[in-house]
């Protein structure tokens, strides 16, 4: 997980690289070649900015490319440019792109083809702002292009892309949710009440071998749950390590004290 944190999404929350893993794991996919993306996006619903798992346009190919029926795409066309004033930025950017993906369906080569327009999807600085971010400004026909490219994607393999967007398409947009809408929300399985379980156990263990054994065991959990994409809290597993290290020190003292006790009877002279 660290090694996504500090690469491919830094800055992200351990849970939103959890979903990320998660996601990933679900559908096969490699999570270093970054198939999804996490995008913060304004929710009503939830007053503020909530991480989302979007596929990434990459992901829509390698879908695309699974099935064995992905014939190509044409070169993305593009319509008239336009210049007009956006948030108090003269913004210059092509009207519409055109691409057309190709599909091979019982045998015959079948067209797709998606026509978005640069107004409709591109993505503002501020939630407030018409202003373009500044992707959307260095790159108005690449992000166009792939918004478009995107469109067709699920045209032509609805099966393997549903109903879902890509990042560059979510860009700086709202979940408009009204309180009729019913909202779905996925909550992780819950952890044990691993400090109670621990504290517990080490009451009764009374070797520094069998606090070894928990200190294994403890490790195994804490990987066995960031594999599974539910990570254990870091305040969790600090509380944990602090208390097999206090149980640890007090057994060997206590061992420390025993021996020192029985070397010194042995030492004590029995009268005649």
């Amino acid at each position: 997980m660290d090694t996504l944190k500090n690469s491919l999404y830094p800055g992200a929350s351990d849970a939103s690289v959890a979903m990320v893993l998660g996601y990933c794991r679900a559908a096969a996919l490699d999570p270093m070649k970054k198939p999804v993306h996490i995008v913060p996006i304004w929710s009503k619903a939830a007053n503020g900015m909530v991480d989302t798992i979007m596929p990434g346009i990459a992901l829509y190919r390698i879908m695309a490319a699974r099935t064995g029926e992905y014939a190509g795409k044409s070169e993305p066309e593009f319509g008239p440019d336009k210049t007009i004033s956006l948030g108090g930025v003269q913004t210059r950017f092509p009207e519409w792109c055109r691409v057309t993906v190709r599909r091979l369906v019982n045998g015959q080569m079948c067209e797709f083809h998606a026509k978005e327009y640069w107004l409709e999807n591109y993505a503002t600085a501020k939630r407030d702002s018409e202003e373009p971010n500044a992707m959307w400004k260095k790159r108005a026909y690449g992000q166009l292009a792939k918004c478009a490219e995107a469109q067709a994607l699920r045209m032509a393999f609805p099966e393997q892309t549903g109903g879902t967007n890509t990042d560059d398409e979510m860009q700086g947009k709202t979940f408009d949710l009204t309180p009729e809408t019913p909202v779905v929300q996925i909550e992780r399985p819950r952890h044990p009440d691993y400090v109670a379980d621990y504290r517990g156990g080490l009451a009764q263990t009374s070797s520094v071998q069998g606090v070894m054994r928990a200190r294994k065991a403890w490790a195994r959990t804490v990987g066995e749950a960031e594999t599974n994409g539910n990570p254990i809290p870091e305040d969790i597993q600090n509380q944990i390590a602090e208390m097999i290290d206090a149980r640890q020190d007090e057994l060997a003292d206590r061992f420390a004290r025993e021996e020192a006790n029985h070397a010194h009877e042995d030492r004590i002279e029995v009268p005649a």
